[in-house]
């Protein structure tokens, strides 16, 4: 493994317009740790979930958040390094495959 992923899960408590139906970004963050978790046990990760319409203090943070307000993401989007992953309802196949290429070892 190449360094530990930190995978940051960027959205808001309110869904996006064109997200109705979809788990909240908050869900999301949630549902990602377990799946990742389960497919990669015993390895190290981070996932966090970071508000956009929130006070950021770091300032890739909040580059990140204020590309995805301006740019009219849908969210939640999630971030591995810098790199947006995917945006709306994520797919497991894609995170996956980014860990995988970072040197974790699925179960």
């Amino acid at each position: 493994m190449e360094k530990e992923a930190k995978i940051f899960v960027y959205g808001s408590s309110n869904i996006c317009a064109s997200c109705v139906g979809s788990p909240s970004s908050k869900e999301t963050e949630e549902w990602l740790r377990a799946a990742i978790g389960r497919k990669f046990p015993e390895q190290p990760f981070q996932v966090e979930y970071v508000d956009i319409f929130a006070p950021q203090e770091e300032a890739e943070m909040k580059r990140i958040a204020t590309m995805i307000v301006e740019e009219d993401y849908m969210y939640p989007v999630i971030v591995i390094d810098g790199d947006v992953i995917a945006e709306g309802n994520p797919r497991l196949k894609d995170i996956y495959a980014m860990m995988t290429d970072r040197g974790y070892q699925p179960a």
